[in-house]
């Protein structure tokens, strides 16, 4: 009887591979997030040999400045048989990276997959297909069928890299030269979208900006777009949100008044700094207190719009890098009146609770 492929070869020493993971992990995450032209050549050398292993002669390639532009050459569209009762070439590509994902998969035990998922996997997800590809598809409002993020799928790349590449894992070698295809492709250029007689593919940003957030990046810039492509169309975010472009050139009351999304209003608020809209849209006070959880903060409470919730106005009890503390708004409910319980209620205490408290963060 065949004997398990997991059993076949030397598990990886983490503590001796480490070193090298992180720096493969360093290395697709500046693939990932790179900002050079497009090496169109691989890309579209990749791309013509995983239709060659469909069956099919290479497409012609379409190149486009960026993921916005994708509905100047390609009509909306969902995946649906062909007329024949065939599948899609592009839901043909999709099976084959399931079952070749699905066949390493079974080489690795559950440690190996915990520790390099968490290690590589998981964060390469975070920072660039959480961070960056996800908020780049908020921004497109129509759909045109599947596509795959090309730099951006750098986490699952990676991921597999880590065991073919360092711990050796016997993959088939038939697998390898697959996983090297999509390598390629991550290496080589943007988001592409493959169809039966030709594959469209977008350029690379030219700027992508970033902020980090422990081990994590998100996007971030306080002055115009995080992203931005050859063709001018950008994505604009706030510490990781995405927003439109208002929030971030020009917030206002009037502007922010008219939002229903509550996490937009947030952000243009904080961009436009809680004091600055406390007083440009003219809030009532209701009461104002020492913190006590915050030696020498103050909470003030103000009322936003009748019978809406009210804005608690903190200070942070942490320091910032810059040495300073930011002030903030919670939103309360339009029952509280005292400032000292509105704080505590965002902690789940009392307002009698909440002032016994030492310091809070």
């Amino acid at each position: 009887m065949r004997r398990h492929p997991r059993r076949e070869y030397r598990r990886i020493d983490f503590c001796q591979a480490w070193p090298d993971i992180l720096q493969l992990r360093a290395e697709w995450l500046g693939h990932g997030l790179s900002t050079a032209g497009a090496d169109r050549p691989a890309a579209e050398e990749a791309i013509a040999r995983l239709y060659a292993l469909l069956g099919q002669p290479p497409p012609e390639f379409v190149w486009i400045a960026s993921p916005g532009a994708v509905g100047t050459v390609l009509e909306p569209s969902t995946v649906l048989l062909r007329s024949d009762g065939q599948w899609p070439l592009e839901s043909q590509l999709a099976s084959i990276v399931s079952v070749l994902r699905q066949r390493f998969d079974a080489y690795l035990t559950h440690r190996e997959k915990a520790v390099v998922g968490g290690g590589v996997r998981k964060a390469l997800g975070e920072s660039v297909r959480t961070a960056v590809a996800q908020r780049i598809q908020a921004e497109l409002t129509t759909g045109h069928g599947l596509y795959w993020y090309g730099q951006q799928d750098a986490d699952w790349v990676a991921y597999y890299q880590v065991f073919q590449r360092i711990s050796g894992v016997p993959f088939a070698l038939a697998d390898v030269e697959q996983l090297e295809l999509w390598a390629a492709i991550a290496r080589s250029c943007g988001w592409w979208w493959p169809r039966e007689d030709r594959c469209v593919i977008a350029e690379r940003p030219l700027a992508i900006k970033t902020e980090s957030v422990g081990d994590q990046l998100r996007l971030h810039d306080d002055s115009g777009p995080a992203v931005v492509y050859p063709d001018g169309w950008s994505v604009h975010c706030w510490h990781g949100t995405h927003v439109p472009d208002w929030v971030i050139a020009n917030p206002t009351v009037e502007a922010i008044a008219a939002e229903t999304n509550i996490e937009v209003r947030r952000c243009a608020i904080e961009k436009l700094g809680w004091p600055g809209y406390i007083q440009q849209a003219g809030l009532r006070l209701l009461g104002q207190a020492p913190d006590p959880g915050n030696p020498g903060g103050n909470l003030r409470l103000y009322e936003d719009r009748p019978g809406e919730n009210r804005i608690l106005l903190a200070v942070n009890g942490s320091v910032e890098r810059d040495g300073t503390r930011r002030r903030y708004g919670l939103r309360v409910p339009p029952w509280f009146s005292d400032p000292v319980d509105a704080a505590g209620w965002s902690y789940g205490l009392t307002g009698a609770q909440y002032s016994r408290l030492l310091r809070r963060t």
